[in-house]
């Protein structure tokens, strides 16, 4: 792109001629200390292979890494990145009295075709001078990755951007998400009850309700994010916008029978 102080052309439109979203030209890393982003990244990789580890357990990984730090940084840390352990437990937060928690509506329910159900849900990426968060639709029946969003803050509006997007390619009969307050805010769920689409949200504690996007980080972070040394807002949507393209057109998949989310979208 263009340096704004060289631009011929409004960094509005260069945006549209390149076809990315004009956020991200504005989106810098959340800074933290490289002390702690170095111990984020261990945190977040040692997530993806023991997502059930709480905040003990990560604290004493740290500490076999080499790291002298306390128990109450690690804790920080992990809230700030937006990681919670995998397992049954205590209801430990009060929900906003003005945020309406939906019931789960998936339990025993075959997934028989595309738009049956759609998913979302939030991940952390790092970089090398900070980090942002990830927001992904997919379709479960297909894996299909249909939106995604990156920004440098939790609120909702990234995620809504997501979902709108998403709805202008299509429409699910189910909407799947956990009942973080981005996805129980009045903005997410009034645009689905505009479209008609029953809301579900996953049981607290359980680890399985939205298991595709978390299959799905997995595989992201294992097969982009782990791989490269990403330095910032605009090359990691670069990166990812390849990734999404490769998943959906070029990766097979053996549960969808060696083929690929699109091939199975689009039959």
């Amino acid at each position: 792109m263009i340096e704004p102080e060289n631009e011929e052309i409004s960094i509005i439109r260069q945006c549209e001629l390149l076809g990315i979203n004009r956020s991200v030209y504005y989106y810098e890393a959340v800074s933290e200390c490289q002390a702690n982003l170095d111990i984020m990244r261990q945190l977040d990789i040692q997530y993806t292979q023991t997502p059930f580890y709480g905040v003990l357990r990560m604290h004493q990984h740290i500490l076999s890494l080499g790291y002298n730090v306390n128990i109450k940084r690690i804790r920080r840390l992990l809230r700030l990145m937006g990681l919670m352990a995998i397992y049954p437990k205590k209801k430990l937060s009060t929900a906003n009295p003005d945020s309406k928690i939906y019931p789960y509506l998936l339990r025993n329910i075959p997934i028989e075709r595309t738009n049956q159900v759609w998913s979302c849900d939030i991940t952390y990426i790092p970089m090398e001078k900070g980090f942002l968060y990830l927001v992904a639709v997919i379709d479960w029946f297909s894996r299909f990755i249909i939106s995604w969003r990156i920004s440098n803050t939790l609120d909702a509006s990234f995620c809504v951007e997501a979902l709108q997007e998403a709805l202008n390619k299509g429409k699910p009969d189910i909407f799947n998400t956990d009942q973080g307050s981005q996805f129980t805010s009045n903005d997410f769920t009034n645009c689905l009850k505009a479209n008609n689409i029953q809301i579900s949200m996953d049981g607290r504690g359980r680890c399985l309700d939205n298991v595709f996007v978390e299959r799905l980080w997995r595989t992201v972070k294992q097969e982009y994010v782990y791989l490269n040394s990403i330095k910032d807002g605009k090359e990691l949507w670069h990166g990812l916008d390849n990734y999404f393209k490769f998943y959906n057109e070029k990766r097979f998949h053996q549960s969808l029978d060696y083929r690929t989310p699109i091939q199975v979208y689009n039959s």
